[in-house]
């Protein structure tokens, strides 16, 4: 019997030397969006990134690109308040979203931003794929059920990425995984693979790339 949501296969030679071309070119930091209509032309492909706070969202968008510091961490949870465009090349757009759970803003703030996370990801209608960041030392937790729902009702097709798989031992990462699995079970926009991922020594950073460059 198949488990369901394999770990994604490395990738063939092709999709990867797609993906090795696609980050060596130019990567930039765009601009930084607080509102609808500050959203760039839907000209080209565009992946987003959501992860709870400190999950290791820029450290992975600055291995996947290549850049120490293309995408900067803050020392606060919640501090990051805009989605971020960056383009890779004229093809595609690699979008930041602010990190969620443990918001130190006021409630007013945080729905504003709830609101504009919603009209983004329902109404982007180049938007190929969400990637959904989750610590392989804690697992899908009840704040990432929230996006992961979100994303089922906005009919955005999500892929789980997990981050920090160096931090974890192997008998460990096994019970995470089957604990992500268990849960994506109810969720109809969920990708059936999982990356598992390490910024820090690399793993799964190709397969990454080649899944982004090769999206239609």
């Amino acid at each position: 019997m198949t488990q369901p949501f394999p770990l994604a296969p490395e990738p063939e030679t092709a999709a990867r030397e797609a993906g090795r071309l696609m980050f060596a070119g130019p990567v930039d930091f765009l601009k930084g969006v607080v509102a609808m209509e500050g959203l760039p032309p839907a000209d080209r492909l565009e992946v987003c990134f959501a992860g709870r706070s400190n999950v290791g969202k820029s450290s992975l968008i600055n291995a996947l690109t290549g850049r120490k510091a293309l995408a900067r961490a803050s020392n606060t949870p919640g501090r990051t308040q805009e989605i971020n465009f960056f383009a890779a090349g004229d093809s595609h757009y690699l979008v930041d979203l602010p990190g969620y759970g443990f918001a130190e803003a006021p409630v007013a703030v945080v729905a504003k931003w709830q609101r504009l996370l919603k009209s983004y990801l329902a109404g982007r209608s180049t938007l190929r794929r969400a990637f959904v960041l989750i610590d392989m030392r804690h697992g899908i937790k009840a704040v990432d059920e929230e996006i992961l729902t979100l994303l089922d009702r906005s009919a955005v097709t999500f892929q789980v990425i997990l981050t920090k798989a160096d931090k974890v031992k192997s008998a460990d990462q096994e019970k995470t995984i089957a604990q992500v699995r268990a849960a994506l079970q109810k969720h109809p926009a969920a990708f059936p693979e999982l990356v598992v991922t390490s910024s820090e020594k690399g793993d799964g950073i190709e397969t990454l790339r080649a899944i982004i460059a090769t999206l239609e």
